[in-house]
């Protein structure tokens, strides 16, 4: 004779990966289960009695949480809230929850079952793609330009040698010879804006072998005007690279830091810090790199206390051609990315006031 099991349900519901809440008709949390616990980032002993508006309301939320959730109450009609923003720890999250009324017996009051999913990685990844493909289009479009401005210059640059011999004049050198530099800068500028055309070259690289090599380099170069600081997980494995390429990817970000502390010193005297720049290496576990979930991935984070990157050019900043210093070209970060998706990388960029970081994704197992 076949028993039917006793089923505890709490530990039932622990055991989903959704959040789910419960709130009595006072609006007031009586149970979470361990889920919505690891997203709010407390305990159920804590939560117990506080508000409910407390987890879900946030600052300028234009949606009325109260008068939602006092619906579903009295009328029983659920409802979806798509990428809602919810705030732990000062942090934004982006989460989709579903509200409906439970009502256990005719003589209990009803209460409300709030389902959380957190959705940061599904727009991390849209995020990622977008970007991926604007980036592609416009590197294209920049290469496209690139020749079309080379093309012409071999021809102006021997047009005027033959006009500087033809008219042998001293007094026109100087206009000729300016005419040639200029013509020889723009070669440079299309060659960069064209960028290499060789792939890379695959060999085992211990990742921390050509990051000293740039550390050596930025501490030359900057006459330890800048503080170097090292942070490295030295049990990291080793990767397949090109290692001439990292190292050009790792200047680029370097030197782009750089010049963010050196050109802002008046913000260093004002914030009484000392300008840092500091190379660390992780292992980042779960990240996915070009819509592809990887197990683990070397991490490598170039990070400098200077100002930050202004808020406009933040989603953009890998773009061609974009950037806010006077004397920049705004191809440093555009070589850079296109380099690491040719590893099957990518770079990564957080900034504030007073911290940002470049983290270069490289996945080891493949």
């Amino acid at each position: 004779m076949n028993c039917t099991p006793v089923i505890d349900y709490r530990l039932l519901v622990d055991s989903l990966t959704t959040a789910v809440l419960l709130v009595d008709d006072n609006l007031n949390i009586f149970y979470l289960n361990s889920s919505c616990e690891a997203l709010f980032d407390i305990s159920l002993l804590r939560a117990s009695g506080m508000s409910a508006l407390q987890l879900l309301e946030t600052p300028n939320d234009i949606f009325n949480t109260k008068d939602a959730l006092k619906k579903t109450l009295s009328q029983g009609q659920a409802y979806t809230r798509r990428e809602a923003i919810i705030n732990v720890n000062f942090n934004d999250i982006h989460v989709d929850y579903s509200v409906s009324q439970v009502q256990p017996s005719k003589n209990t009051e009803p209460f409300l079952i709030i389902e959380l999913t957190p959705i940061e990685r599904m727009l991390k990844i849209t995020k990622d793609e977008n970007l991926i493909q604007q980036h592609q289009v416009t590197r294209q479009l920049i290469r496209g330009v690139a020749h079309e401005i080379k093309n012409p210059l071999g021809g102006i640059r021997g047009a005027t040698q033959l006009l500087a011999r033809s008219l042998n004049d001293k007094k026109y050198n100087e206009f000729t010879d300016i005419i040639i530099s200029e013509v020889d800068r723009l070669r440079v500028l299309a060659d960069t804006m064209l960028g290499s055309r060789q792939l890379p070259s695959y060999v085992d690289v211990n990742i921390h072998e050509p990051l000293e090599r740039v550390r050596s380099l930025v501490s030359n170069q900057t006459k330890k005007k800048v503080k170097i600081v090292r942070d490295y997980d030295l049990s990291l494995p080793s990767i397949k690279a090109d290692r001439d390429q990292l190292i050009q990817v790792m200047l680029n970000v370097s030197i782009n830091a750089v010049q963010a502390i050196l050109e802002n010193k008046n913000f260093f005297q004002d914030q009484e810090t000392t300008p840092t720049l500091i190379f660390r290496t992780r292992i980042q576990r779960l990240v996915t790199i070009n819509s592809v979930l990887h197990r683990s991935a070397v991490r490598i984070d170039i990070e400098d206390n200077g100002p930050g990157i202004p808020e406009d050019i933040l989603e953009s900043v890998f773009y061609p051609l974009v950037t806010k210093r006077a004397n920049g070209t705004g191809l440093g970060l555009s070589i850079a990315q296109n380099i690491m998706h040719q590893h099957n990388g990518m770079i990564d960029c957080q900034s504030t006031v007073g911290k940002t970081t470049f983290s270069l994704y490289l996945p080891w197992e493949s």
